[in-house]
């Protein structure tokens, strides 16, 4: 119950030596606002991260080949093999629980240099050959025009969508893009679209808009790949993991091209799905390490607080006695000694909290906001009400931490004692 006078001793009791409550509380202020400082540092790499793979079909994996390290079926070790248009549909009919698997080829990048020209302008970029659904598991915004769909693919039309990174380099501003013509070594190809990407997994977002996607079929026709495909795109659906179905996967490519079962190195891949859980696990071990960190400076600055309610309780004694021998129970002087501690804890840790607040609110305002770059990793740190409620429990907490071994003291004083002291 709300009680005046109480709340009256506990002001007066703590504003009696101000300077020494001052040096008390700022254990237990500066505690709080590592606490808070670090957690929003964390919340804010986890957003950069989460940002950067916005999108972006993270249960997926890219497959490539690599030369054989063991013989099989009569072939030599370090035999090469390429992946081909029929593994598509051996992989749908032989695993169960894929979503999306993207046969790609590419010129330019890892796959050597290539040559795009729009008139007397030509510039280098990754030229891609792929399907419709891989806008599903790399996503982009179509800024202008369409991307590439599946009469592109049966009809083997000769057509392109390039990212603004490409259209800044060939064309000019105001020049009409869409039905004009790319040569891509040497072949025409007619734009009909423009994309624009917000995230991308290999962390450099400008690199990413310099791609030109164009029709798988079109690009084996025109580039003599027949039927062999580069590397694939494998995206599992929802309520499977790939990295649970990547043995499975493994497993067909290996039959279908007699390669030896324990071959490990033979079929190259990159889970994405694997990576993001370590990299979510990283965060959870980061949250972890900034409460510890935290508490543990905190817990230094309890003990600061113990220490000065010690000595309140031995500067009080002969008050405490007068009250004992009025007849006060050992609740009443324990609650009070209790009360004391608890609020100076919440006033010092909530000074903290408003001081990391503040301090926060700056950092994004001017360095992590929304004026920060699109592919930085640092992005809008900040704690959530969860969060402040947490901390709110730990000063709790703290206070009756602190103010526990003073309480004890004080009804140990035996009134005849207490009124004897001097």
């Amino acid at each position: 119950m709300f009680s005046k006078d109480k709340w009256n001793e506990i002001l007066e009791s703590l504003t009696s030596n101000v300077f020494r409550t001052l040096l008390t509380v700022f254990g237990v202020f500066w505690g709080i606002f590592i606490l808070v400082v670090l957690l929003a540092a964390s919340n804010g790499l986890e957003n950069g991260v989460r940002q950067a793979f916005s999108g972006i079909a993270t249960n997926s994996m890219f497959m490539w080949t690599m030369p054989t390290t063991k013989a099989y079926d009569s072939f030599p070790k370090g035999r090469r093999f390429n992946f081909k248009i029929g593994d598509v549909e051996a992989l749908k009919n032989n695993v169960d629980g894929l979503e999306y698997i993207s046969p790609r080829n590419q010129l330019g990048g890892f796959g050597g240099g290539n040559n795009v020209t729009k008139g007397l302008k030509s510039g280098a970029y990754n030229v891609y050959g792929d399907y419709p659904e891989i806008i599903k598991q790399e996503p982009m915004d179509i800024v202008k025009g369409r991307f590439i769909n599946q009469n592109d693919i049966e009809q083997k039309r000769k057509v392109a969508v390039i990212g603004t990174g490409v259209q800044k380099g060939l064309y000019d501003i105001g020049e009409e893009i869409l039905g004009s013509y790319i040569k891509i070594q040497g072949v025409n190809f007619m734009v009909i679209g423009i994309y624009e990407k917000t995230s991308s997994t290999r962390g450099d977002l400008e690199e990413a808009q310099k791609q030109i996607f164009v029709p798988f079929s079109a690009y084996s026709q025109a580039f003599n790949m027949g039927n062999v495909v580069g590397w694939m795109a494998i995206t599992a659906k929802d309520g499977y993991s790939i990295t649970n179905l990547k043995s499975e996967i493994i497993d067909v490519i290996k039959k279908r091209h007699r390669i030896n079962p324990e071959d490990e190195s033979a079929v190259g891949n990159f889970d994405l799905y694997e990576q993001f859980s370590k990299i979510s696990g990283l965060f959870l071990a980061l949250n972890a390490v900034a409460y510890l960190v935290g508490i543990l400076v905190l817990f230094s600055g309890v003990i600061g607080i113990s220490n000065i309610m010690l000595i309140v309780v031995k500067e009080r004694t002969k008050e405490i006695g007068v009250r004992r021998a009025l007849g006060a129970t050992p609740w009443q002087i324990r609650g009070q000694i209790l009360s004391e501690s608890v609020f100076l804890t919440i006033i010092a840790g909530m000074a903290g909290i408003i001081f990391a607040t503040f301090v926060i609110f700056i950092l994004n305002k001017f360095f992590f906001g929304a004026s920060a770059s699109p592919d930085s990793m640092f992005v809008n740190p900040s704690v959530d009400y969860v969060t402040v409620l947490v901390a709110l429990g730990i000063l709790i907490f703290s206070g009756l931490l602190a103010g526990f071994i003073p309480a004890q003291n004080a009804i140990r004083v035996k009134p005849v004692e207490a009124l004897r002291n001097e």
